[in-house]
């Protein structure tokens, strides 16, 4: 059964990393893969196969539970479900919100100001510009909200190229 879940997490993996010949985006594969991975991880648990080790170290199994001991160990994998899942949906509402950020200060043209100030097409000074928003924007902002509004001032400023072999790169 691990080797299941392993084998699934591989291909899941793989998928994401070939999104762009395969035209998925990144999202499809990688629920898929946590979906089939909590499934999988259920299947076995509940067949006895595999045992599942909540944030306080405790081990649930159904090895040798029964009666009273069943309700005590499903609730442990219930609730070592229910943290994960309350972690990638912590993050999910927060990259949720730091977008929209972005795009309220897209809306209102606030990448447009700061590009009228950004006069350097010099790769040198550019990085020390950018070094210094990040340094201020860091303290105001969390840093991956941070890291995401500069990257989206970096495509405004930093013009994309056609290069000869039809891919996109920014120069």
């Amino acid at each position: 059964m691990i080797a299941a879940v392993i084998l699934t997490f591989i291909l899941g993996y793989l998928t994401i990393v070939f999104e762009h010949p395969l035209k998925l985006d990144k999202t499809i594969p990688a629920l898929a893969m946590g979906a089939i991975c909590w499934a999988l991880l259920a299947i076995g648990f509940n067949n006895g196969l595999l045992s599942v080790i909540d944030t306080h170290d405790h081990v649930f199994s159904f090895l040798g539970g029964h009666g009273a001991d069943a309700h005590e160990i499903e609730e442990g994998f219930a609730n070592t479900l229910l943290h994960h899942i309350g972690k990638t949906s912590e993050i999910l509402i927060f990259l949720i919100g730091a977008m929209t950020i972005v795009e309220i200060i897209d809306l209102h043209r606030g990448f447009e100001v700061i590009k009228g100030y950004v006069k350097t097409r010099n790769k040198r000074q550019l990085l020390w510009i950018i070094g210094i928003l990040a340094f201020f924007l860091s303290a105001i902002i969390d840093n991956l909200t941070a890291t995401i509004v500069l990257i989206t001032l970096l495509r405004k400023i930093v013009p994309e190229k056609q290069t000869a072999g039809g891919t996109q790169v920014l120069l």
